[in-house]
């Protein structure tokens, strides 16, 4: 019944913003605010469409390697998919029951992340999340030092106990396409320095990005191409030209997987050679094509909605979460508003955490022709 509803709902013809999120019942006739990026406090829910036995997460990204790898990987994977369908279908069942205290819904509202051992931070950063477990993150935006010309800084932490810090990220000034430096040291985001780990480019319009790793430029190339810069993802935002409020359209590419469940290494050559000429090429040898999920127009609150399981609590047009066509329900990274200067950001596998932070940075950018 609940897929139905959704289904005629979307015929509907939409009249405000992105609102998001939810797992409540509790219903309010309120309408979202009208505008890219105001918030909205109020809560708007769509029962979850339960579908039938996950697949494998490992085949959706797997661009190669031998059949005997991908079976082993089979047998495990399934145990951990349920178990996190079983954790959410939970989450599910506690949120929807009324006359429940404030303090145990904040609890329910953001499930913390499992324990996460990070023992070395660049291999940890780079590393693909392991399958079945989903890397909970909070992503905080400083706007000091903005009054002298500088740009907000962006930290990542595990949304744990323990807070780590992975990441930093700032945008780079006087730069004629937006440039992001991304820090495994939260005082230093200096291109030269020894923590630098990576980059976030844009192209002019501010409507395509690609993301780097702490590699060399092709033009200071070694003979054999081996400390050559990574391309980790790009990701293209749809123009919008009519000006229409709503939710946007993007496309994630990112490199495929190894049958050791490796990220296949894209080193281009040349601009001709990356992730977004391949793709607009259609070239998609060795890499995987993802899009964010689209939400569902709610009459009742007069707004789009996607269900975040409790992990977003604010409406924003920055939120969104990224699947796979062949399984949706896979949610391979989710990102959005918890207050005026936090969010959540989380991710699976095959992402890793410079991949997820970078694309959220992407978010944040000011793009005109997609507001």
């Amino acid at each position: 019944d609940s897929k139905a509803k959704s289904s005629k709902s979307t015929k509907k013809e939409p009249t405000s913003v992105f609102h998001v999120n939810g797992e409540k019942e509790k219903k309010s006739k309120k309408k979202a605010a009208t505008g890219s990026d105001e918030e909205d406090d109020s809560d708007a829910s769509t029962k979850p469409i339960r579908s039938g036995k996950k697949k494998n997460p490992a085949s959706l990204f797997q661009t190669g390697g031998d059949p005997p790898r991908e079976r082993k990987t089979r047998k495990k994977a399934p145990k951990a998919a349920e178990s996190e369908e079983e954790t959410l279908e939970t989450q599910q069942k506690n949120s929807n029951k009324k006359g429940k205290g404030k303090k145990s819904k904040k609890k329910e509202e953001r499930p913390p992340s499992p324990v996460i051992e990070v023992d070395n931070l660049e291999k940890f950063v780079l590393s693909p999340a392991p399958q079945g477990v989903t890397i909970k993150c909070r992503v905080t935006r400083d706007k000091r030092g903005m009054d002298r010309g500088l740009y907000p800084t962006y930290y990542l932490h595990l949304d744990n106990d323990k807070k780590v810090f992975l990441l930093a990220g700032r945008k780079r000034k006087k730069s004629k396409t937006s440039n992001y430096l991304i820090s495994i040291d939260p005082t230093d985001l200096s291109r030269g320095g020894e923590n630098f780990i990576g980059k976030l480019r844009s192209n002019l319009m501010g409507t395509k990005f690609t993301v780097f790793d702490n590699g060399a430029n092709p033009d200071r190339a070694s003979a054999d191409w081996s400390n050559v810069r990574q391309e980790l993802s790009a990701v293209v935002y749809e123009t919008n030209v009519l000006g229409f409020k709503g939710p946007r359209k993007m496309t994630v590419i990112i490199p495929g997987m190894n049958s050791d469940n490796e990220r296949v290494p894209i080193r281009p050559r040349n601009d001709n050679d990356g992730l977004l000429m391949r793709w607009q090429n259609k070239n998609m040898d060795n890499i995987i094509e993802l899009h964010n999920k689209a939400p569902v127009w709610n009459d009742e609150t007069q707004s789009y909605v996607l269900n975040f399981h409790g992990r977003v609590t604010h409406a924003s047009v920055k939120n969104f979460q990224i699947v796979h066509s062949s399984d949706p329900d896979y949610i391979v990274m989710q990102f959005g508003r918890v207050a005026d200067d936090a969010f959540t950001m989380d991710y699976n596998y095959p992402m890793c955490a410079v991949q997820a932070f970078a694309i959220a940075l992407s978010s944040f950018d000011g793009k005109l022709a997609c507001e």
